[in-house]
């Protein structure tokens, strides 16, 4: 933030140079938006911050001037507000120029704004009682400890601006779809959809792009060993590896949660099961795995590998001609447990960060890096869904389901009137606020999972200390059995301490080098 105050106070017009008044004053543009942005992470992190916006403290200043004290949490998000707002009235919509991709656009800013005003509206910030007694050294109030249901209007409002401005023919933004003249099943053709939408380079439904994130080795960190170089540990590492609980959050074929579906027998899906047949495509043939692993949803094939599974890779070596390859990783199988740290502890594998372009040599690998995808499309439309389910209303909840509908279309789902109506034990769920605050809740974990975002949505509806006090689980990876491996380990159990954990601490040093700064509740 000091850095992009120093900029729009020294940045100069230099003809000579190509830096002409109107681009010297769209990069201003550029570096106000930062700033925003990089106000509303720590107000996501410490809630009330210090904040003097615009002011530029000399190095020379008098103390007084640099020891500054928190403001409410409510003054932060107002400017970000306003200031995203009119930055959005003058960056481009888009950049002509590819090298340019990634920089400040419109639809950048109005997704920001909307998303800090979700967060604003939502339970951890507005009206949270825990924060009652929270005030400065004088004695103001850092935290509105009542509800406001109008900052719920304040979020429908700022992510319809986000929507419409996103409908811009000149974005080309759309739900990502694959589309290739190579002969594939449909079953692939949607896990391509669903995997491309994050590793596809600058695909269409990407509204913000970290290009300084484009990481080939975060790929390899997620990505198992192919079986035709089994000692090559550089062409998968296997080190960041999905839990069993987030594996669960996947539907059924049916679109549905597994213990809701009156058709998916939930009590036997620890039992292991001979697949026996070439369908489902997604299982590998004549192997036994776990019953958990037969009839998901697409999103679960595409996102998560797992011992029996399928993996699609556009140049992998593999038994077939369609580059699809099985994953096999008990003891002393291709993909089972190489060293001392080239393995999954959980069983699984995160997929969905491993681009479909992820080439595997006797040595090495060689991949396409993409963007992290810092906001998708989706995720815009996951935001707007819940702000108006939070307003009670029948003809928001038909709104909001219809944007949920669209997701779930591209991940070959049902609608979720459909799905719940035919298959759940609860068909009734979707049809009250409270039901269908679990279904977006839900669908925002599975549809964003691996991304960033699952933590700190908990925390916003203030469900972590209940989902992160939790044990984790995965299966025994030195098993060589079907019985040995799929035995349930616990892996370690998550601690939350509430209210405390809900917002980061202040270092000590910060406390004792500025005296007008209080410490976050708990700590």
């Amino acid at each position: 933030i000091r850095s992009g105050l120093i900029f729009l106070q020294e940045a100069k017009v230099l003809p000579e140079k190509d830096l002409t008044e109107s681009y010297v004053n769209q990069m201003k543009y550029e570096v106000r938006f930062l700033i925003a942005y990089y106000y509303s992470l720590m107000i996501e992190l410490y809630g009330a911050i210090p904040f003097t916006p615009g002011v530029l403290v000399s190095v020379d200043a008098p103390e007084s001037e640099m020891m500054t004290s928190q403001r409410p949490y409510a003054e932060v998000v107002d400017w970000i507000d306003k200031e995203l707002l009119e930055v959005s009235e003058h960056l481009p919509a888009v950049y002509p120029n590819n090298t340019d991709w990634g920089r400040a656009t419109s639809i950048m800013a109005l997704a920001i704004r909307a998303k800090t005003l979700l967060f604003a509206a939502s339970p951890l910030f507005n009206g949270n009682k825990d924060y009652a007694n929270y005030v400065d050294k004088d004695g103001e109030h850092l935290f509105n400890s009542t509800e406001d249901p109008t900052k719920w209007d304040a979020a429908i409002a700022a992510c319809e601006a986000a929507i419409e401005a996103s409908q811009d023919p000149e974005l080309g933004l759309e739900l990502y779809s694959y589309k290739s003249n190579l002969i594939l099943s449909d079953e692939t053709k949607c896990q391509l959809s669903i995997r491309n939408s994050v590793t596809e380079k600058w695909n269409t439904e990407l509204i913000w792009g970290l290009s300084s994130r484009s990481d080939a080795h975060l790929q390899s960190l997620c990505m198992t060993r192919v079986g035709a170089y089994p000692n090559n540990m550089w062409g998968g590492q296997e080190m960041l590896n999905p839990t069993m609980e987030a594996t669960n959050l996947y539907y059924t074929k049916n679109g549905v949660p597994m213990d809701e579906d009156k058709t998916w027998n939930y009590a036997d899906r620890f039992k292991v099961k001979m697949h026996t047949n070439e369908q489902p495509y997604e299982l590998a043939s004549y192997y036994e795995t776990i019953q958990m692993n037969f009839d998901r949803e697409p999103r679960f094939y595409a996102n998560i590998g797992f011992d029996g599974c399928t993996w699609y890779q556009y140049n992998c070596p593999s038994d077939s001609e369609k580059d699809i390859w099985t994953a096999k990783n008990r003891a002393g199988q291709a993909q089972g447990k190489l060293g001392t740290n080239s393995y999954t502890t959980t069983g699984y594998w995160t997929k969905k960060l491993v681009s479909a372009t992820y080439e595997v040599t006797q040595s090495s690998y060689t991949t396409e890096r993409f963007p992290w995808p810092e906001m998708r499309l989706t995720d815009l439309y996951l935001l707007y869904a819940e702000a108006l389910n939070e307003k009670d209303d029948a003809n928001n909840r038909e709104l909001a389901i219809s944007y949920l509908d669209q997701i779930r279309a591209r991940a070959g789902l049902k609608g979720i009137k459909e799905s719940w109506d035919t298959y759940s034990k609860y068909p009734n769920r979707y049809k009250t606020q409270e039901g269908l605050r679990e279904i977006i809740q839900r669908e925002r974990a599975i549809e964003l999972m691996f991304e960033g975002s699952r933590f700190w949505d908990l925390r916003r509806w203030k469900t972590a200390n209940k989902v992160l006090n939790e044990k984790i689980h995965g299966w025994n990876f030195e098993g060589e059995t079907p019985a040995e491996y799929y035995s349930q380990r616990t892996l370690y159990t998550l601690k939350f301490i509430a209210p405390r954990d809900y917002f980061w601490p202040i270092h000590q040093n910060d406390l004792v080098v500025n005296p007008k700064l209080v410490q976050n509740p708990g700590w």
